[in-house]
């Protein structure tokens, strides 16, 4: 049933760490401790993403400047659009730090592995993938933080500077990556050896972060403040999103003339966002905020994204095997 319905095992964990913090949260000292047990969980995970991307591949990749052109719009242009011009629909359904979560959301950047998975088994331009979702990660870095400083925090923080949490984000999250580039010679052959360890800290620095934060949310009221109704609007909010950009990633990259496999690549890397670097830009940028409410829209969409996205990688795998020639064809 598990399989069927796309849940996988990491999503089974970020519910139970959702359940753990609401009986068990971590507080006081303790606190302290795990944060920066995250913190450096985070640094390793974004070192060891950039010992493993082939600088061959970014080559490759960095061709195709139309494709990451396309992408790039749809990340950092649609979404935040969409996000703004729901305002007057869901501010009243969610509340203010909700909207603020869905709207933080519109903000990120691409996910990195689940985009070049389903681009691969899809049959896409896998090394173009490659490339358009780490670019989308380290730009992120620096537009996410100016988006929320001029969309959000700086509605009601008129003083708020985006500087200082850009240079936290690139110390924690660019600085490891570029690290991990240099030293990818010597490290990618052990890498190699042990291919587990990278999804163990992508999946396992994500479950700390998530459990830190919603138990500070669960400390400070947060099922207080989301009802069931709520958190059905927040779903289906997140689900309207999602099927209106596949439909434009879809069918707008055929109007612009892209062949089968880029149609492929530009599908999966411009229609996700990434929960990996979005909680620790959370954590930075929302100091002082209810940051379960904050993250919770990204933790939903992304199961959404993983669910529809298999679903359609997998229905395209079996098109391309049967008719090698076959376009995309249109998904409802």
């Amino acid at each position: 049933m598990l399989k069927l319905l796309a849940i996988d095992r990491f999503t089974l964990l970020l519910v139970l760490m959702v359940v753990l913090a609401t009986i068990l949260p971590i507080h006081g000292q303790a606190a302290i401790i795990f944060n920066l047990l995250t913190t450096i969980a985070i640094a390793i995970l974004f070192f060891l993403h950039g010992a493993k991307l082939s600088r061959e591949a970014v080559v490759q990749g960095i061709m195709h400047w139309k494709l990451h052109a396309v992408v790039f719009a749809f990340t950092f242009l649609l979404f935040p659009v969409i996000g703004l011009l729901a305002k007057p629909v869901l501010l009243p359904m969610l509340g203010q730090q909700l909207y603020w979560g869905f709207l933080f959301m519109c903000f990120l950047p691409s996910t990195v592995q689940s985009s070049i998975a389903f681009t691969s088994v899809a049959k896409g331009n896998t090394a173009a993938a490659v490339c358009s979702a780490s670019f989308s990660n380290i730009i992120g870095m620096f537009i996410t933080p100016v988006l929320v400083s001029f969309f959000i925090l700086g509605q009601t923080q008129h003083d708020f500077d985006p500087t200082s949490s850009i240079i936290k984000i690139v110390a924690l999250l660019l600085i490891p990556f570029i690290l991990g580039q240099v030293l990818r010679p010597w490290v990618f052959p052990q890498m190699a050896k042990k291919p587990s360890i990278v999804k163990a800290f992508d999946q396992g620095s994500i479950l700390m972060v998530v459990y830190g934060a919603f138990s500070s949310a669960v400390i400070a009221g947060l099922w207080h403040q989301v009802d069931g109704l709520t958190l059905f609007y927040l779903v289906m909010a997140c689900s309207v999103l999602l099927t209106i950009v596949m439909l434009l990633a879809q069918f707008l990259p055929k109007l612009l003339g892209f062949n089968r496999p880029d149609q492929v690549t530009i599908f999966f890397c411009s229609s996700k966002k990434t929960l990996a670097s979005g909680v620790p830009m959370a954590q930075i940028l929302f100091i002082g905020q209810p940051l379960g409410l904050i993250v919770l829209p990204i933790m939903i969409f992304h199961q959404i994204q993983l669910m529809v996205c298999g679903v359609i990688a997998a229905k395209w795998s079996r098109q391309e095997n049967d008719t090698p020639s076959t376009m995309l064809k249109s998904e409802s």
